[in-house]
C-alpha cells in the first residue's frame, strides 16, 4: 500500500475519531455521515450537475491561464528588455487580492460566464508567468550555445532544448495552477453563479449544514487528486525521462 493511501486513510481516522469525540454532527459529522450525503447526492443527480459546472470552470481557466502565462513567461524571461518594461505589471497582478479581480470582473462585464473564468484565469496567469520567467532564467546556458552551434531554427530550439528544461517549472505551476484555481472558482460561484460546487456551499452555508459542505468540498478534492497524481504527474515523470539518459 502506497505512502499515500496510508496517509490518506489516517487524515480519515483522524477525522473519525474528531467526529467521535465532538460527539455534534451538526458541527463535524462523521465520514460515514458525509459519505452517505454523497451518496445521496450522486443519485439524486444534483452533485454529478454541480461537479461538472465547477470542473468546466476550473478546465477553461486552468488552459487560459497556462497558455498565457507560458507565452508572457518565456517572452518575459528571452527578452531582458520586455522584462524591464513589463515585469512589474506581473508584481501588480500578483499582488492584487484575488476577491477585487473577481468583484472587478462581474462589474465590468457582467454576471456570467465569461467574467467567471476570466476573474479565475487573471488570478493565475500572472503567477504562472513569473514561474515560467525565472525558469528561462535556470536554462543550462551550454545547451543554448550547443543549439546555435547546430544552427537549430528556433521553433526546434523551443521544443527541443528549452521546453525540456522548464518542464519542472510548467509542472509546479500546473499542480499550484490546479491547487489555487479550483479554490478561486469556488469563491467566484459563491459570489454570482447559479450552479457549481461554491453555489452548494453557499447554499447550505445559509442552512448550516456541515455535512453537505464537506460532501461538496471533498467529493471535488478527490478530482483533483486524481489529476494531479494520476494526470500531472504521468506527464511529469515521460517528460523528464531525457534526464535518466543523461
Amino acid at each position: 500500500m502506497s505512502h499515500i493511501t496510508l496517509s490518506l486513510i489516517g487524515l480519515i481516522l483522524l477525522w473519525a475519531v474528531a467526529a467521535r469525540v465532538g460527539a455534534d454532527p451538526t458541527v463535524l459529522p462523521s465520514p460515514g455521515a458525509v459519505w452517505q450525503l454523497i451518496v445521496s447526492e450522486t443519485k439524486s443527480g444534483e452533485l454529478p450537475q454541480h461537479m461538472w459546472a465547477t470542473f468546466r470552470r476550473v478546465l477553461f481557466a486552468f488552459s487560459l491561464a497556462m497558455f498565457f502565462g507560458l507565452c508572457i513567461g518565456l517572452a518575459l524571461g528571452l527578452s531582458p528588455r520586455l522584462n524591464q518594461w513589463f515585469g512589474t505589471w506581473l508584481v501588480v497582478l500578483l499582488n492584487i487580492p484575488a476577491l477585487v479581480v473577481i468583484v472587478l470582473c462581474y462589474l465590468w462585464i457582467g454576471l456570467n460566464e465569461v467574467a467567471a473564468v476570466t476573474a479565475v484565469a487573471l488570478n493565475k496567469t500572472a503567477m504562472v508567468a513569473v514561474s515560467i520567467r525565472e525558469g528561462v532564467h535556470a536554462l543550462d546556458p551550454k545547451l543554448t550555445e550547443m543549439a546555435r552551434a547546430f544552427r537549430m531554427s528556433r521553433l526546434a530550439e523551443l521544443r527541443h532544448v528549452i521546453l525540456p528544461q522548464l518542464w519542472p517549472f510548467i509542472a509546479s505551476s500546473m499542480r499550484n495552477g490546479l491547487a489555487i484555481i479550483w479554490k478561486i472558482v469556488l469563491v467566484v460561484e459563491f459570489l454570482g453563479r447559479s450552479d457549481g460546487v461554491g453555489f452548494q456551499i453557499h447554499l447550505y452555508f445559509q442552512l448550516f449544514e456541515t455535512g453537505y459542505v464537506l460532501a461538496y468540498a471533498l467529493s471535488f478534492v478527490v478530482v483533483m487528486l486524481v489529476i494531479e497524481y494520476g494526470i500531472i504527474g504521468t506527464l511529469e515523470r515521460r517528460a523528464v525521462r531525457w534526464r535518466a539518459t543523461t
